[in-house]
């Protein structure tokens, strides 16, 4: 038995080509490998009709080693499940002789002389202390010492007294048996679960809600009261998926370890269109959806990933909606803060139509109309399109401590005027809503965006936008001949900007 030198080749019993490294261990022969130890032996060695003299190797080799060894080769055997579990070390030369027994009376031959027995050092004994105490406290009962020592005992366990404490010496077999808690286990496994009495009550101290769990709690509501559905999904992602949204380089684990969902996701994305598929698949067209969870975005080249928990949604609703969702979130959490969308583009978004997410002036986040040819990877309807966005959650916690300010009830009513202006397709509502912040009016109150239409009665190239704008007066009830001019100068401001024109 030796480790391989690097680079050194085997041909498996299977047929498998197998490059072998230092790490790995191999029984050889004086010039070569002939097996790969715990796992498979070679082709060249391989018992046929023709064998007549076999070599008979008993032996333990290491679980983790046996382990690594038969994943990184991607060899998988009887063999190798037996050694990654352990094998009792002791009864090894037993289980030769037994081995050889079987031979001789079943395809006969006759056994040579000798035996040649190595050990990479001798087996000692594992001594585990038992409080026996310690025992009838953790389990609620009332076993008595002599008891105690009787089960551990009857398993083949050797017991000593030592100062009111019951010190264990471990049999080869049971490698299982490491600490207190695993001869606690034993005893109550013996004496019977059911003589385990149950209390009348459980008493367990309560932690005051953390910050990071009130404002978890206060998305999840605004995000429930806006029609969605939390979800809980895997944190791994195929390597595909991640290149469907530009993060190909994430970290992966061993494809000889992991063949699928092997790349930790950069955003939360892929897992809930995984989610959407689901439901599409057992019939449930309209899906809305969302999760609070970590993501693991690229880090700078050569460096490890980033991590942080971002809120996602994805929905077979409109974009507004999710849009509305998320402003509704972060409205719950922190209305001091101010939300704007503002286009561009994103991988995995459909071109033109996908915005990224300002709170404050800082981007947070992306939202928009997932791709087409990411639908079609997902197998999901292109009848029905999706929307999706993301938003950090690190950026709702910065702002959720901020103090609210608040007004009286006003005392006058307000008035509203909902108008039409037909503008240029290019020209956005944010645009809009940003040209009419600019007229200085104190008595306006709210712009609402309401609606756009694009039809027979507008040109081609041009769309009209709906929306309301509110006015009050703190001072008294406000007059239809001032809310006449306050519209007309918000008129005039979007007609010399954008050539809007009033729609009647």
């Amino acid at each position: 038995a030796r480790r391989a030198k690097p680079g050194e080749m085997l041909l498996s019993i299977d047929e498998t080509h197998c490059r072998l490294d230092e790490n790995m261990l191999v029984i050889a022969d004086a010039e070569k490998a002939v097996a790969v130890a715990g796992v498979m032996g070679g082709l060249s060695t391989e018992v046929t009709g023709e064998t007549t003299a076999v070599l008979i190797e008993a032996a333990q080799f290491d679980p983790l080693t046996t382990r690594h060894t038969s994943r990184k080769l991607q060899l998988m055997s009887e063999s190798n499940y037996r050694f990654e579990r352990g094998v009792d070390p002791v009864a090894v030369d037993e289980a030769s002789l037994r081995a050889c027994g079987l031979i001789v009376e079943l395809a006969g031959g006759e056994v040579a002389e000798g035996v040649l027995d190595v050990w990479a050092e001798p087996w000692a004994p594992r001594s585990v202390t038992l409080r026996p105490w310690r025992c009838n406290a953790l389990l609620g009962t009332e076993t008595p010492v002599e008891r105690q020592v009787e089960i551990l005992r009857g398993l083949g366990l050797g017991c000593e007294d030592e100062d009111g404490k019951i010190v264990c010496s471990i049999p080869s077999h049971r490698a299982d048996l490491s600490r207190e808690a695993d001869l606690i286990e034993e005893i109550a496994r013996m004496e019977g679960y059911d003589r385990i009495p149950v209390g009348r009550r459980v008493t367990h101290s309560v932690a005051a809600e953390s910050a990071d769990q009130r404002i978890r709690r206060m998305v999840a509501e605004a995000m429930t009261a806006g029609g969605f559905d939390e979800a809980v999904t895997n944190t791994f992602v195929d390597v595909e998926e991640a290149v469907l949204f530009g993060c190909a380089a994430g970290v992966r684990v061993d494809e000889a370890v992991r063949k699928t969902n092997n790349v930790l996701r950069a955003t939360v994305i892929p897992s809930l269109l995984r989610a959407c598929k689901t439901n599409q698949d057992a019939g449930n067209a309209e899906v809305s959806l969302f999760e609070l969870a970590a993501a693991f975005p690229p880090g700078e080249a050569g460096g490890l990933p980033g991590e942080h928990v971002e809120l996602a949604a994805a929905t077979t609703r409109e974009l507004r909606d999710l849009r509305g969702a998320l402003e509704a979130a972060v409205g719950h959490v922190a209305p001091q803060s101010a939300v704007e969308v503002r286009r561009c583009d994103a991988v995995g978004f459909a071109e033109g139509m996908t915005a990224e997410v300002l709170l404050d002036g800082e981007v947070v986040g992306v939202l928009g109309v997932i791709a087409g040819e990411v639908l079609d990877y997902y197998g999901l309807s292109p009848d029905r399109p999706i929307v999706a966005g993301r938003v950090r959650f690190d950026a709702l916690l910065d702002r959720a401590g901020r103090p609210r300010t608040y007004q009286p009830v006003a005392k006058f009513p307000s008035v509203r005027r909902d108008l039409s202006v037909v503008v240029d397709e290019e020209v956005t509502w944010g645009e809009l809503a940003e040209a009419i912040a600019g007229v200085p009016q104190p008595m306006r109150v709210e712009v609402e965006y309401a609606t756009t239409y694009r039809g027979e009665q507008i040109s081609r190239g041009r769309k009209s936008v709906s929306f309301t704008v509110t006015y009050r007066d703190p001072q008294g009830t406000l007059r239809s001949e001032e809310v006449d001019r306050e519209v007309a100068a918000l008129v005039s401001a979007l007609k010399k900007r954008f050539s809007a024109e009033l729609r009647v």
